[in-house]
């Protein structure tokens, strides 16, 4: 017969991992791994743990094989000032575009400011503008359900609600004339 102390620790680490089966961490864009492909015209180098987009005219992307649902991603960025970036996020075809994918921008100086830094282009407005330009900034997008939540360096600059696009890939992006470095990319999928 188990006794109620026995019962409660069992009880505590069943519980624990159920949570730790619910969430599922992973590094994803690592070097020497195979679970993304890039295409366009950017050169994507890495080094010391750091994954750099280098282009001098035109657009290239990194974008992970498998499809992601429900998750927080976390990752650190270093823009210079000429680089259009983003990260995409949810797309449902490798053609990385603002009509096929969530895009999160990474362009301080965009033209149209509605879609600098911190926007999902044609989708939300930036609530905070938020200076990245030339340093390690940090990423952190939570996609559940029909939830979409950004914050730039611990702050908030989406919180919407958008059911475009449930699940999909996630992509990187250098475009135009410039360098964008990231690092530290983790994915945690929400179950």
């Amino acid at each position: 017969m188990i006794k109620n102390s026995e019962f409660k620790i069992i009880l505590c680490f069943s519980l624990l991992f159920l949570i730790s089966a619910c969430k599922q961490s992973k590094n994803l864009f690592q070097e020497n791994v195979n679970d993304w492909s890039s295409y366009g015209d950017a050169n994507w180098l890495f080094s010391d743990n750091t994954l750099t987009g280098n282009i001098q005219n035109g657009e290239g992307y990194l974008i992970t094989k498998q499809n992601y649902r429900d998750f927080e991603l976390k990752l650190e960025f270093k823009p210079d000032s000429t680089i259009n970036s983003g990260v995409f996020i949810r797309c449902n075809s490798e053609n990385m575009n603002p009509k096929t994918c969530y895009e999160l921008n990474i362009w301080d100086l965009h033209p149209d400011q509605t879609n600098r830094t911190g926007a999902i282009v044609a989708k939300a407005n930036p609530l905070a503008n938020v200076t990245t330009i030339n340093q390690w900034n940090t990423y952190r997008i939570l996609a559940k359900e029909s939830q979409l939540k950004v914050w730039i360096n611990d702050t908030l600059t989406i919180d919407a609600m958008d059911s475009f696009s449930a699940t999909g890939y996630i992509g990187l992006q250098a475009k135009g004339n410039g360098k964008v470095s990231f690092r530290n990319i983790k994915i945690t999928t929400l179950n």
